[in-house]
């Protein structure tokens, strides 16, 4: 029997053609090699982890299993201690008569790991290949956290009262001592109910956690896929120990309550690390925190995983191969913008040339990229950072964002000089960048001559897939909308989620986003030149293929990945 390669197996299953494999092969052989080849084809967009797991379960002939379409059961679960699955990265999936526990693996080869299960459980492990992150999650959604906040927070008031606090509602918070705050935040019932906090969040995929100090409570909020959800309340007694809390793992001064401050702190959780970006804000009931969290394994993905169609990939990874220009991705705050700008500058990784980053903050750290941060208090603005970058030999430049005119200046002369730029702008559409240069005071032939391309999104919430179901709408309902994709004379079949246990009710379990893709060829360069309005460019663009954000996100109504409510909510609104 003739043994197979995972570079066969490419070719066989028709992922990569032959021909574009040895072009690949040439790339991945110029590298240091500190991903292995499987891994590699994932991290730079050629494959899924989907379809990694498929091409090695079939490599070393062991089973493969799809945890959405055959999801685990909590009784199943339990059979192995929470802390040891994710350590490992597995999860049993099924009971069999015969004894044998059926356990999903990250590494079905991994015998050290069978090994510690059978000494643990007292039965015979029957490995299966699965998708690590699809494990991850099923280990969140199937083994809550079980510390009761009611139990936490009691003990928290108790040892409030052993510091002799008077922890009445009607004390504020101005009137106790730094001294004494500080002591009151390092108390461990203290420091357990803030670890569950964040914990809790974590394990609910929040993206934000608010903790908003209300007249009689203290209300911790999460936003959850887009959309802030209550999560509990909590005694107004326990405000000062635990904003002093949050503020003193943070960085900040908790002496000062007047005016706002921002920190950052990192946690490990399960195996993953997070960053938190922490800002107070002085309400009338206390300060209000916000914490962001951030997670630096999800960063690291393919474009694939952002959710562009297929042609629009197909077109954004030309552009991104250009040598030089600027290519602009725009959008309202919280639409993903720096998660694109991240999976770019991760993609164009190669370690052949140099990127430097310019941002504010510095969300995520990239192994292999030179990233700074503006510093306005030091005089460390983006332009003066980017006279910088320029005198450091760079090939490709990332600026968080360009605000005024002269960052502009720089990065069109950037561009000019054979640099690749990659910046963020703040407008509703990919078309409107142009005029939104052209109103900074930037001149039309310098944004004719260096703008390549623009990327506009906006995050839709994904269909729950266990409680997914069908439904039809009389196309003549939704002729007033203007998408043009819309047949008015044939029933249009939808789809949405019931709600269920694992989305938490609400029909909704994740998000993806919605692309309109601006390629500046050179009848749109013309139109520049020409200072015509927004709306004539984008007729240009869409002659020239580009979908905009209403066409994109209705495909992905009729693809079942959001819902029409979706679409109106987000573009229609947004």
């Amino acid at each position: 029997m003739i043994r197979r390669s995972f570079e066969d197996l490419l070719v066989e299953e028709g992922l990569i053609s032959k021909e574009k494999l040895e072009e690949i092969l040439k790339e991945y052989n110029k590298l240091d090699k500190v991903l292995p080849l499987p891994d590699y084809l994932v991290s730079a967009g050629y494959i899924t982890e989907k379809q990694k797991a498929q091409l090695l379960a079939k490599l070393w002939g062991v089973p493969f299993v799809d945890l959405y379409e055959t999801p685990p059961t909590e009784d199943v679960v339990r059979l192995l201690p929470r802390d040891l699955a994710y350590r490992l990265t597995v999860i049993p999936i099924r009971l069999e008569g015969n004894g044998r526990l059926v356990v999903a693996m990250k590494n079905p080869l991994d015998f050290f790991a069978i090994d510690q299960m059978r000494l643990i459980t007292g039965m015979d492990i029957e490995p299966v290949m699965a998708v690590g992150e699809e494990i991850e999650h099923f280990l969140s959604e199937l083994n809550p956290l079980t510390i009761p906040i009611k139990e936490t927070v009691e003990r928290a008031l108790a040892s409030a009262k052993t510091l002799g606090m008077d922890t009445g509602v009607s004390q504020e918070v101005e009137e106790i001592s730094p001294e004494r705050l500080q002591q009151m935040a390092e108390q461990a019932p203290v420091v357990g109910l803030a670890n569950l906090i964040v914990t809790q969040a974590i394990s609910e995929r929040a993206s934000d956690i608010h903790i908003e100090p209300m007249i009689d409570k203290l209300r911790i909020r999460y936003r959850i896929d887009g959309v802030l959800r209550e999560a509990f309340n909590l005694p107004k007694e326990i405000q000062p120990s635990l904003l002093s809390r949050f503020k003193i793992i943070s960085g900040m001064d908790i002496a000062e309550k007047r005016l706002p401050q921002d920190g950052r702190f990192s946690l490990a959780i399960e195996g993953k690390t997070y960053d938190f970006r922490v800002s107070t804000y002085p309400s009338v009931f206390g300060e209000k925190v916000v914490m962001r969290i951030l997670d630096k394994s999800s960063i690291l993905r393919g474009l694939d995983k952002l959710g562009m169609l297929p042609q629009t990939l197909e077109r954004f990874e030309k552009i991104i191969r250009q040598p030089w220009g600027i290519i602009l991705v725009t959008g309202p705050t919280g639409s993903g913008k720096s998660t694109t700008l991240y999976s770019v500058l991760n993609r164009l990784n190669t370690g052949e040339q140099n990127i430097v980053t310019l941002e504010d903050p510095v969300e995520y750290e990239l192994p292999g990229i030179i990233q700074a941060q503006v510093n306005y208090k030091a005089g460390f603005t983006f332009a003066e950072g980017l006279r910088s970058i320029l005198r450091q030999d760079p090939d490709i430049i990332m600026v968080g964002e360009i605000r005024d005119k002269e960052t502009a200046l720089l990065a069109t002369e950037a561009a000019l000089t054979g640099h690749l730029v990659l910046s963020t702008l703040h407008t509703n559409d990919a078309p409107s960048a142009v005029t939104r240069l052209m109103d900074m005071g930037i001149e039309p032939f310098l944004i004719a001559s260096t703008v390549i391309g623009v990327l506009a999104q906006r995050l839709v919430r994904i269909i729950c897939p266990f409680c997914k179901e069908p439904y039809e709408v009389q196309g003549e309902i939704l002729r007033s909308l203007d998408i043009g994709q819309i047949e008015t004379d044939k029933v249009q079949t939808f789809y949405k989620g019931k709600g269920c246990e694992k989305c938490r009710q609400t029909g909704y379990l994740g998000r993806t986003g919605i692309f309109e893709f601006m390629v500046v060829d050179d009848e749109i360069r013309d139109l520049i030149l020409k200072r015509a309005p927004a709306h004539i460019i984008r007729e240009a663009a869409a002659k020239g293929g580009m979908k905009n954000l209403k066409e994109d996100a209705f495909e992905k109504v009729l693809l079942g990945i959001t819902t029409w409510e979706e679409l109106i909510r987000v573009v229609f609104t947004g």
